[in-house]
């Protein structure tokens, strides 16, 4: 990557799209073209191989067959795990967060093998689905502002030593477990529940993951009003009793 050039891979949209995650590709890429950055978007069908050169990664959500799919080839075809060791930055949502764990519970009922990029175990809660807005409070250590998405999911995620909560949720479940987090990272790889498309609710989320592949501390400012609008909009609705 280049001082002025940003490369996004925007990983199997015809397996793990199925929320309308391929928002947080739009977003990210606008949010770059905004700060003048040349912006080259890759998307990459299961088919195709993962091109190892990327500075930004994000996967989205999906069925669970189509997660159990893309599990299997994202194994076999080692492009992102590559990519990850040469210091990209993946953020992943939903079923694509439970596929960088180290295992998740597939369509069969059987335990499936993730990639192993976060320290989690992702396991299927036995009450009902996890659904409606949800509000939290992100790991300060990022220095972002609260977190706003939407959770579809029946999932429980329970973090390991290494992997450090993406956020401390307000309202809603987060990760399933009880335990009031939600998501989880470490260093450069992140992984969430929410919807939303959630970048377009938190767009300093995108900018976050823009200046960790530009490696700089801050960006110029980009016009927020829309999202601000959406943001408080979808806030008020997660504090609203139901």
């Amino acid at each position: 990557m280049s001082d002025n050039s940003l490369r996004l891979v925007w990983i199997y949209p015809d397996l793990l799209s199925t929320y309308g995650d391929q928002g947080n590709a739009l977003v990210v890429e606008r949010r770059a073209r905004q700060r003048g950055l040349d912006v080259q978007r890759v998307d990459v069908r299961s088919d195709q191989q993962i091109p190892t050169s990327g500075d930004i990664y994000l996967i989205g959500g999906g069925e669970d067959r189509p997660q159990r799919l893309a599990a299997e080839r994202l194994r076999r075809d080692g492009g992102l795990n590559r990519a990850v060791s040469n210091g990209a930055i993946v953020f992943s949502v939903c079923a694509g967060y439970q596929i960088l764990g180290r295992e998740f519970i597939n369509d069969l009922g059987e335990r499936e093998e993730g990639l192993g990029l976060l320290d989690v175990v992702s396991t299927r809660g036995e009450g009902g689905r996890c659904v409606g807005d949800v509000l939290g409070d992100i790991d300060p250590q990022l220095g972002l502002p609260p977190l706003t998405g939407f959770e579809n999911h029946q999932g429980v995620t329970h973090l390991g030593q290494t992997a450090r909560p993406f956020a401390k949720v307000r309202f809603g479940n987060g990760n399933g477990v009880g335990d009031g987090y939600e998501g989880a990272w470490n260093d450069t790889v992140f992984g969430t529940y929410m919807h939303g498309p959630v970048m377009a609710r938190n767009p300093h989320i995108a900018d976050l993951l823009i200046k960790l592949a530009l490696d700089v501390n801050a960006l110029p400012p980009a016009d927020d009003r829309w999202y601000e609008a959406l943001r408080q909009e979808r806030i008020a609705a997660a504090t609203q009793p139901a």
